[in-house]
């Protein structure tokens, strides 16, 4: 009997021993991941925020900083006289103020179309609705580079069913306008127009379908159900949506030089132009090293609202990231 109590005793603290062990491991494993998903994350940080922070130290940096051999990222002689040559290069407030203007308009026409777009692909059966679809697909799949000369001439001489000259008339040219972008946009085939009509899509499919039939018994009509039942559901996907399309719209330069769009509405193409301005009168800047320290605090400037727009916004847009047919 005494001899039986001492091996359940000993089997008990072998036991003992093996579940600590076994926790020791697993302590060991957490942690080791945990360094290896921080050193990940770290390394990943570093990549995608080490440029931005150099371009933001850098354009801080007076003319000793440049060719002082003991500084490398913080300056020991900060200014701000880039950042206020920049801005008057620049005109940075009126160009800002007719930019977020375009910006805003063409996002604001992106959402209200895609939106229905997607919300008739996603609840109504109507003839060649695959093929429709599958066009949308192709307008994400295949790059814009693809077809800029049939958009260019498109544009170059706008003539929509031969209208004009059947009548008559001689065909539009509608470069140096903004209205190239508002005709595409307003006819669903804007910048990444197609991904959004997918993201609405993916959403208004999650979305159950017993909420439009309360409102059809109702006595709802399809398009006041869109209005008053779907939309208000569908706030994440509109977010999203939302912040994808200024932030796109604010940094495309593909149309904008296409389109030859001017300058004072495009704040990206006037500080291509900054570097060659600082060369004339009054700068007269020859130095490629200091004159990039201007490009740097331009590229600061641009780059300010829309790090403003996503840190107000970021847990709104975290969330409807989640909730879109992005992951879905």
């Amino acid at each position: 009997m005494e001899s039986w109590k001492q091996k359940l005793s000993a089997l008990n603290a072998d036991t003992k021993i093996y579940n600590e062990r076994r926790r020791i491991v697993r302590m060991g494993t957490s942690f080791l991941m945990s360094v290896f998903r921080l050193a990940l994350i770290v390394g990943i940080s570093y990549v995608i925020l080490g440029p931005i922070i150099g371009i933001a130290m850098n354009s801080f940096f007076s003319n000793e900083d440049v060719y002082s051999p003991i500084v490398y990222l913080i300056p020991m002689y900060p200014t701000l006289e880039r950042h206020s040559v920049a801005l008057n290069l620049l005109n940075y407030w009126s160009v800002l103020r007719n930019m977020l203007i375009y910006v805003v308009s063409l996002s604001a026409i992106q959402v209200v179309i895609c939106s229905m777009v997607g919300y008739g692909f996603a609840r109504f059966q109507f003839p060649l609705k695959k093929i429709l679809f599958a066009c949308v697909i192709v307008i994400i799949v295949i790059p814009a580079h693809s077809i800029m000369l049939p958009l260019y001439m498109t544009f170059r001489n706008f003539d929509p069913l031969w209208i004009f000259s059947l009548t008559g008339g001689e065909p539009a040219n509608l470069l140096s306008t903004l209205t190239p972008m508002y005709m595409m946009t307003l006819f669903g085939v804007g910048l990444r127009s197609g991904l959004y009509i997918y993201i609405f899509n993916q959403f208004f499919r999650g979305l159950p379908k017993e909420i439009e039939e309360a409102a059809f018994v109702d006595g709802a009509g399809t398009f006041y159900t869109y209005v008053r039942v779907m939309i208000p559901n569908a706030m994440p996907s509109i977010l999203t949506v939302t912040i994808f399309s200024l932030v796109w719209q604010y940094n495309d330069l593909f149309y904008a030089n296409l389109f030859v769009i001017p300058n004072d509405w495009i704040l990206a193409k006037k500080l291509n132009s900054l570097q060659a301005t600082l060369g004339g009168v009054p700068y007269r800047i020859t130095d490629p090293a200091i004159s990039a320290l201007y490009v740097y605090a331009g590229i600061l400037l641009m780059i300010l609202p829309m790090i403003l727009i996503y840190i107000f916004l970021q847990r709104k847009f975290i969330e409807g990231v989640e909730r879109s047919g992005i992951v879905g």
